[in-house]
């Protein structure tokens, strides 16, 4: 019996999350020449980093469904000194309209040393902003942006580094390796 494969790609701010596009962007497909792989979760165009692609729906569904509560990390650029109360109100959970998230692990980082984005995050003199790491176990659309947004903090850049074990450390934007599944 085969293994399934697994491939772990650094997808670049802008490309599109899926392998088929009107070819106004970027898809997948222009990173990952590699035919029956598709992606176990997504993330959307502006946003950066791990996405999982494999050949084996069963172990699709179970990266990306959230029963499986598999961690996810986020490095998150945030606009604003980050608080204290903020930080306590993802790690608690917070009501969005969608209902209550599962609490966060959430923590005040320093500016991790990562790739520069292109197009780069916008600069303002007058507003700092800061770094957060976010682990989440579950997998709503835009939930990381929604819940950075309610406690006051809007995301600037978003940065997918880790699901469960899997990391994107080492790969620069548009690479990918292929890893044991097992």
């Amino acid at each position: 019996m085969l293994l399934p494969r697994l491939i772990l790609l650094n997808k670049p701010f802008g490309v599109i999350c899926q392998f088929s596009g009107d070819g106004s962007r970027p898809t997948l497909a222009d990173y990952v020449p590699v035919p029956n792989v598709y992606p176990a979760g997504r993330l959307d165009q502006d946003s950066e980093g791990l996405v999982l692609l494999t050949d084996d729906g069963r172990l699709q569904a179970r990266i990306a469904d959230p029963k499986h509560k598999l961690p996810k990390t986020y490095l998150v650029q945030i606009e604003g000194a980050i608080t204290d109360a903020a930080i306590a109100k993802l790690q608690t959970g917070l009501m969005l309209k969608d209902g209550m998230t599962r609490p966060a692990e959430a923590s005040r980082i320093d500016p991790p040393l990562i790739w520069p984005r292109n197009p780069p995050v916008r600069f303002r003199k007058s507003v700092p902003d800061g770094w957060i790491s976010l682990i989440l176990r579950e997998g709503r659309n835009r939930q990381v942006r929604r819940m950075t947004a309610a406690v006051g903090f809007p995301t600037l850049r978003l940065v997918r580094w880790q699901v469960d074990r899997w990391s994107i450390e080492g790969l620069a934007p548009g690479e990918w390796r292929e890893v044991k599944a097992a």
